[in-house]
């Protein structure tokens, strides 16, 4: 059976369920039974492995010892040990120094609920569970395609667009900054995780050869997000991809932190993001922020963040609306530090329907460099598919699509999708940033001379069968 069957079939039962209220709450009941089993096949492997290894859960509330045995628990007594016993008691987990893990668990179900009301119908579902052994590599493969339709179905919750972006978008972007191993790595709106799994996958590939190598890597990562079920989804997409204690995923607001609070401890090499845009914070958050870049308008708060977090000779890549590249006021503002503090040497611009059908609003990849002012920008316009008219949920953006942008990055010319701006033009325009590609080719409507003889004679055309028309009409009412 597929994943998107299972997960279909197990979406099916919690309808049933007259506790669970929506895409949302069933999405959100899924990823922590999901959790526990994943988290659970994992111990089951590293007992086999280590006889001294201590499971971070009491056996009781382990997934093996209550959900495994399909003719175990079900009905009320499934139900009042779920709610009455497992979550209070793992709410309240006792956090260890000498086992990390204590901390993960804990922040996993401070923030989650049990929706459903029938012992029996979770027992159906637990069951279902099972069928996945997260031990197996294909079946661990699985939790992407788990991960993507998740994804999928929290469109209709409304509210995907939040913390989703294109694996192919966070691929090219994770590429093109190349995160070096022993390098700190941040994502301060990391959603479920979706840049960190690429950029553990991108070092992987390129520069973990031995186990000491495999150590550095779990300690690069930090990612932030505020919401209980995307941090929920982060957590569990770094398990399964390698991280074995993601202590670093935290779920907080980083704007609720003053700018002036960040240290030296504080500053990373490489920021990979796509904070949440055309959203507002709440009240008092940008007094945490200097005076002359206050703003209560999320991305625009995080693009002055990232500048400040990133160290002297840093890297960074961000997804941000055209609304900052040609806004002012404020935005004026925060665009002028960018270009004084740091090299914004690309923006790749990108078609209005990338993020479809989450949000229509066009976007925009930045990278830029701090330690230097910026000289130049070069801008690369990204093309629609030959043939297609938009992106969209069965026709998503490619990672193969960005061919073009990888084999122009590192020998820059000017063509019909690529052109630099010098910073004096950019000064000179008020920091406005959404400049249009001078080069696009336009398409041809045809010679105006021509086209207006052709409108002529159809319009000759036309009368003379209007006048044919009513000449018949008149014959027929003589008759």
């Amino acid at each position: 059976m597929s994943v998107s069957t299972t997960i279909k079939s197990i979406q099916d039962i919690m309808r049933k369920d007259v506790g669970v209220d929506g895409d949302a709450q069933r999405i959100s009941q899924l990823v922590w039974m999901l959790f526990l089993k994943i988290y659970d096949d994992l111990e089951l492997e590293k007992e086999l492995m280590d006889d001294s290894y201590k499971s971070a859960l009491p056996q009781k509330y382990r997934w093996s010892a209550w959900a495994a045995n399909e003719e175990g628990m079900t009905g009320d007594e499934l139900l009042n040990f779920v709610n009455n016993d497992m979550f209070p008691k793992l709410k309240e987990l006792p956090v260890s120094e000498k086992n990390p893990r204590t901390r993960i668990i804990r922040s996993v179900f401070e923030d989650a609920y049990n929706y459903m009301k029938s012992g029996t119908l979770m027992r159906q579902v637990a069951n279902k569970i099972n069928a996945i052994d997260f031990n197996k590599k294909d079946d661990r493969h699985l939790f992407n395609d788990i991960y993507e339709k998740i994804l999928k179905d929290l469109q209709s919750a409304g509210n995907a667009g939040e913390y989703y972006t294109p694996r192919a978008v966070t691929q090219f972007m994770t590429e093109m900054i190349d995160p070096k191993l022993g390098e700190k790595v941040l994502d301060p709106a990391c959603g479920t995780g979706g840049f960190m799994a690429s950029v553990i996958e991108h070092v992987r590939a390129n520069y973990v050869k031995t186990t000491k190598d495999r150590e550095k890597l779990q300690e690069m990562l930090t990612g932030i997000d505020k919401k209980p079920l995307p941090h929920l989804l982060a957590i569990t997409n770094m398990i399964l991809h390698g991280l074995e204690v993601p202590t670093n995923i935290r779920r907080d607001n980083a704007l609720s932190r003053p700018l002036k609070d960040y240290g030296p401890k504080d500053r990373v090499d490489v920021i990979l993001t796509n904070p949440p845009f055309g959203g507002q914070e709440e009240d008092g958050i940008e007094n945490n922020f200097p005076a002359a870049v206050r703003t209560r308008e999320t991305a625009d708060l995080f693009l002055v963040l990232i500048m400040h977090v990133l160290k002297s000779g840093g890297r960074a890549a961000i997804v941000l609306p055209d609304g900052t590249l040609f806004g002012e006021g404020v935005k004026t503002k925060i665009k002028e530090k960018l270009l004084e503090e740091c090299n914004l040497h690309t923006i790749v611009r990108l078609p209005n329907s990338v993020f479809a059908p989450y949000t229509s609003i066009k976007t925009n990849l930045l990278f830029f460099e701090k330690g230097e002012p910026t000289k130049e920008i070069w801008f690369y316009e990204h093309p629609l598919p030959e043939g297609a008219k938009a992106y969209n949920k069965t026709r998503p953006i490619t990672i193969q699509e960005f061919e073009s942008e990888k084999k122009w990055w590192n020998k820059r010319k000017e063509s019909e999708r690529a052109w630099k701006v010098p910073i004096d033009r950019i000064k000179a325009n008020n920091y406005n940033l959404d400049i249009k590609n001078p080069n696009a080719v336009e398409e041809s409507h045809g010679d105006p001379e021509e086209l207006l003889k052709s409108y002529k004679a159809l319009l000759e055309e036309v009368a003379k069968k209007r006048g044919e028309l009513k000449t018949e009409l008149m014959q027929a009412l003589e008759r």
